[in-house]
């Protein structure tokens, strides 16, 4: 089994202030308030008493501005004082710690003779081996998969439902946005990176279609240098499902009318590119770009990701759930073998009741050289990753003003979990051996060794090309986007998903996962700078560690069902992480709506006894 996965698997001087307080103007004119100090130079004859006259109301209140202003000069300057003496151990303090820690674990470490700080230095395989006894023979009652999520909240759906009467909103935000019936003009973006990526760039191209009254072209998906993927939406995407689910919402086209195509020489390229802010306002497409758009009748935006910001109107963030939950549905040929895919899963979990863990392991070549972490490959290993990261990334990791630490990287959690910290980390869970786990990945680094000790912690461990046969899997051969569609889908109706690194997949995941179940994302997220101290303590026990563990465990519970407090045009989390509350309404279309094609019984019986 591991041969075959292993085949087919990325300061100023102060003095000079302090006399300056014993006058606070230079007019001659003493202070109101003295300073108490003592003044050696000669003092002028005493005028001749004057009677006293009752103040006016004017000169009282010039006497108050004085004494007003004189106080606060005196406290913006003692202000400043402790200002820039604070500044100093702002500064001083993240010198202080980051040369500590160069010297505890950077390349002076040596040198010094410091010990290790704890997490720093990779032992998990050793630990494996010293542990493995205990683990094999571990008479504990298993975790059931039916049981692994306790933690229970009811979600709050916003009454009346903004779903209901969206398409009215819209008629009506129309007119008030227009001077004149009709369409503002076309909209046309370039959506970049992976699938996820580019799936936030489709969700955030209706959302601004919708805020623009523009009518938006099917977006176009550049080449990606890292994927290397030509697909376009089409062959990612149902291209009828998606035009019909937004009628009412946002007009779809496949491709300009012919007169502006011949305005540009039947070159969508030539069309000039209008290059947009990350994170563009509501306020700035409604006051820069609508009237341009207007004046044009057609724009381009290249590169699209990340151009809208996550506080939008309402019904603007309702096309955001509405794209992304309902009308972006894979492409026939991915969905078929989705299906096929979760249903081998499901068959293959018998033992534990047709429910499996899904592990996005993301331990390719490119992303533990991209880390720029240390494992136990030695000298041989760290050649090979320079080499690796020169042929990429072009001198990227040679700069100057880039310092690499490792050990740093691994003490922060930063580095990609290994498949050994994975079966660790999920044996101390609970999870036993009868546990069904689905890899999604793309070729794991030095596969058959490192897939080993998985396969003896959990040796139902699948694959899609396992799951697939090879004349089933040979259409999707290297197109990267269609093959983690795929393991999207897979992972998606798993029991449990777990999420091993950062990245648009997993956080597109978790909140696709919250979506359907109810509000929880049962995803385990581990505490990694926790998890890299605990597998290189070469002395804890195995009890010890499953106590951790379970800890652990209790904590992705909690948190996987947070709603974040949203308030009017005040999100802070991303939508697509956090779909609640504002996706609340289209919930109660799961059953319909959600399937991977007509009539996939298998997924919504699935679905169903998942709920």
């Amino acid at each position: 089994m591991a041969a075959h996965i292993a085949t087919a698997m990325k300061p100023k001087n102060n003095n000079s202030n302090s006399n300056n307080n014993s006058n606070c103007c230079s007019n001659g004119y003493s202070s109101d308030v003295s300073n108490g100090s003592d003044n050696n130079s000669p003092s002028p004859p005493p005028s001749p008493p004057k009677p006293r006259l009752t103040p006016s109301l004017s000169q009282c209140r010039r006497r108050l501005r004085s004494k007003t202003k004189s106080f606060v000069r005196r406290e913006n300057l003692g202000s400043g004082l402790n200002f820039r003496r604070n500044l100093r151990y702002l500064l001083l303090l993240p010198l202080l710690y980051i040369s500590g820690l160069l010297m505890c674990v950077g390349p002076f470490s040596g040198f010094w003779g410091y010990a290790s700080v704890p997490g720093s230095v990779y032992r998990s395989y050793e630990n494996f081996q010293r542990l493995w006894d205990d683990i094999r023979f571990d008479n504990s009652s298993a975790l059931q998969l039916s049981s692994v999520w306790k933690y229970k909240r009811r979600v709050k759906v916003q009454k009346p439902c903004p779903n209901s009467t969206a398409r009215n909103h819209f008629s009506m935000y129309r007119t008030s946005i227009m001077e004149s019936p009709g369409s503002s003009g076309y909209l046309i973006v370039d959506a970049n990176g992976g699938l996820n990526q580019q799936r936030s760039a489709i969700c955030n191209a209706v959302a601004v279609a919708g805020l623009l009254n523009a009518i938006l072209v099917i977006p176009r998906f550049e080449l990606n240098s890292v994927w290397r993927d030509p697909s376009q939406f089409g062959d990612i995407y149902d291209e009828e499902h998606f035009i019909n689910n937004l009628k009412g919402y946002v007009n779809v086209v496949r491709e300009l009318p012919e007169a502006l195509m011949e305005r540009y020489d039947q070159n969508i390229s030539n069309i000039p590119n209008f290059r947009v802010q990350a994170w563009a306002t509501v306020n700035y497409y409604l006051g820069v770009f609508l009237p341009i758009l207007r004046d044009q009748g057609v724009i381009r935006i290249a590169p699209f990701a990340n151009r809208l910001t996550m506080n939008v109107p309402s019904h603007i963030q309702l096309l955001r759930c509405i794209t992304n939950y309902k009308a972006l549905k894979f492409s026939p040929p991915i969905s078929s073998l989705a299906e096929k895919l979760v249903s081998r899963m499901i068959e293959r979990s018998s033992m534990t009741g047709g429910k499996y863990v899904s592990v996005h392991l993301r331990f390719e070549q490119d992303m533990v050289a991209f880390s720029c972490c240390v494992y136990d490959g030695g000298e041989a290993e760290k050649l090979k990753m320079d080499s690796f990261r020169e042929q990429e990334w072009k001198g990227k990791f040679k700069r100057k003003d880039r310092v690499i630490v490792p050990a740093l990287n691994r003490i922060e959690g930063k580095c990609p979990l290994t498949p050994v910290e994975v079966g660790l980390m999920l044996r101390g869970m609970g999870f036993d051996n009868n546990t069904s786990i689905y890899i999604a990945s793309g070729k794991i680094y030095q596969a058959e060794k490192h897939l080993a000790p998985l396969l003896e912690m959990f040796p139902l461990l699948y694959t899609k090309e396992s799951l697939a046969t090879p004349d089933e899997l040979a259409p999707f051969e290297r197109y990267s986007s269609k093959l983690a569609a795929l393991d999207y889908t897979v992972s998606l109706f798993s029991e449990v998903f777990v999420t091993t690194q950062g990245g648009n997949f997993p956080q597109f995941l978790m909140g696709h996962r919250r979506f359907l179940f109810n509000g929880h994302s049962k995803t385990i997220k581990p505490d990694k700078r926790k998890l890299v101290v605990l597998l290189q303590d070469m002395d804890i026990s195995w009890k010890a560690f499953k106590d951790e563990m379970e800890v652990m465990l209790a904590e992705s519970d909690r948190k996987g069902m947070m709603v974040p407090r949203v308030k009017k045009f005040n999100r802070k989390t991303s939508i697509y992480t956090y779909p609640l509350p504002e996706c609340a309404c289209l919930q109660s279309s799961n059953n319909s709506t959600f399937r991977l094609t007509e009539g996939a019984n298998v997924l919504n019986s699935h679905h169903e006894s998942t709920r």
